[in-house]
């Protein structure tokens, strides 16, 4: 192995892969036997914390960076004038163990550039992941990108080898799809996607009937959308992200805010603000779907097709809803409880738990975690200590709210906030 040119690819392969963020490995449970490489079981990757509050980490890299197509966002299109590097399979095989067994990474991230046509770019990525999991008894992570327009038959071998798959939706619609990437099918990246829950349907059939089966992508998959390279709008995001969530059983939709990277009419300015609490406020908006039992409706409405950029979504939907509090901590029930600002899901079981034993007070909540500079404003602790809808109208309540708050994205709030 020439090392120096290794690193040359390693340098060159690994900046290029920064752009994609879909790299959770949350839900994966491969375990190692015997003597092999790696344990994914119980473990996040890519910079995330474990239970016990360890950092774990990844080869995130790129298989080659050159591509045919010439999407417009794409720091790796076809028309830009980079450096263009590509690994062989060995390499990243080779790269992999070593650095596992040097403790830098506990997985493997792997995307690529698209250098001939889809069936074998993917086929390359499978190979890498069959080698490790074969070749060298490794258990540790790993994570393939699937490649828009791939063979059934080589999306379900690539299950067979990593933990998650995901195939990035890149643009939200189909007319921002058609703008900067015109050469691009819209139907070629819901194929791979449809085949992959197909195949983990019919896994967990038959894993029903037969208890010693391959796991196939026990993390399941998830998908990436761009934000702010085209004009749409929140709420046409998140309408996005829950028909996919509905339809194709993701496990995440990622949001990545467009970082300027050419000068193209189409696309925002070099000097463009990277939408980064647009982004945050995206996340915040899908964790509420996910976990606190919000639909897409009620987050955004056509009337407000953008989120607040200067609260949370949750937040936002309180006030708008103000008729809906206070709520009496004593008998509301768990989905209530969840909806109330600075109640966390922790802290919502810790309330039902909690109440069985007498009336609930601030420092109970305190003490289970709760933000109460929030939440006192929704519960009804039967005193007139608390402000409530009567008392204050939304924007008071807003106002007051958030100069109680700190947040490390105020820089970007509106001006208009300095009014109140």
């Amino acid at each position: 192995m020439n090392f120096d040119r290794v690193k040359e690819k390693l340098s060159i392969l690994a900046d290029a892969a920064k752009y994609d963020v879909s790299c959770s490995s949350s839900g994966s449970k491969r375990k190692n036997k015997g003597k092999g490489l790696g344990d994914s079981s119980g473990m996040g990757i890519c910079h995330s914390y474990t239970t016990d509050g360890r950092c774990i980490s990844l080869l995130k890299i790129l298989l080659t960076n050159v591509c045919i197509y010439d999407c417009a966002y794409c720091v790796t299109r076809r028309s830009n004038d980079i450096k263009r590097a590509a690994f062989t399979v060995q390499e990243v095989v080779d790269l992999t163990i070593n650095f596992y067994r040097r403790n830098y990474i506990e997985g493997l991230f792997l995307s690529s550039g698209i250098f001939k046509d889809a069936d074998t770019t993917m086929e390359r990525l499978v190979t890498v992941a069959k080698k490790l999991r074969v070749e060298e008894n490794f258990n540790g992570y790993i994570h393939l990108k699937s490649i828009p327009g791939a063979s059934d038959e080589l999306m379900k071998e690539a299950g067979l080898y990593a933990d998650r798959l995901s195939i990035n939706l890149e643009l939200p619609t189909t007319e921002g799809l058609k703008l900067l990437a015109p050469e691009k099918d819209r139907q070629q990246m819901l194929q791979p996607m449809a085949t992959v829950k197909n195949e983990i349907a019919l896994y967990q059939d038959e894993r029903k009937k037969f208890k010693h089966l391959p796991s196939y992508v026990p993390a399941g998959q998830s998908t990436q959308m761009i934000i702010g390279a085209t004009p749409e709008t929140d709420l046409q995001l998140i309408q996005t992200a829950d028909f996919f969530y509905k339809s194709y059983s993701m496990k995440r939709v990622y949001y990545s805010a467009y970082i300027p990277v050419a000068q193209d009419a189409r696309l925002p300015s070099l000097q463009s603000q990277v939408p980064l609490l647009r982004e945050n406020r995206l996340y915040q908006a899908d964790w509420l779907m996910r976990f606190y039992g919000f639909k897409a409706d009620e987050i955004l409405e056509g009337k407000r097709p953008f989120l607040e950029l200067d609260m949370d979504p949750k937040l936002a939907w309180a006030l708008r809803n103000l008729d809906f509090f206070p709520l009496n901590l004593q008998t509301a029930d768990l989905e209530a409880i969840l909806r109330i600002p600075g109640v966390g899901l922790k802290s919502a079981w810790k309330i039902i738990e909690g109440r069985k034993f007498g009336k609930l007070s601030i420092s109970h909540l305190q003490k289970m975690g709760v933000a109460v500079n929030r939440a006192k404003h929704f519960i009804d602790f039967g005193t007139s200590t608390f402000l409530n809808k009567n008392v204050l109208h939304q924007q008071n309540i807003k106002s007051i709210i958030l100069s109680q708050s700190v947040s490390k994205f105020q820089a970007h709030y509106s001006p208009q906030l300095n009014l109140f």
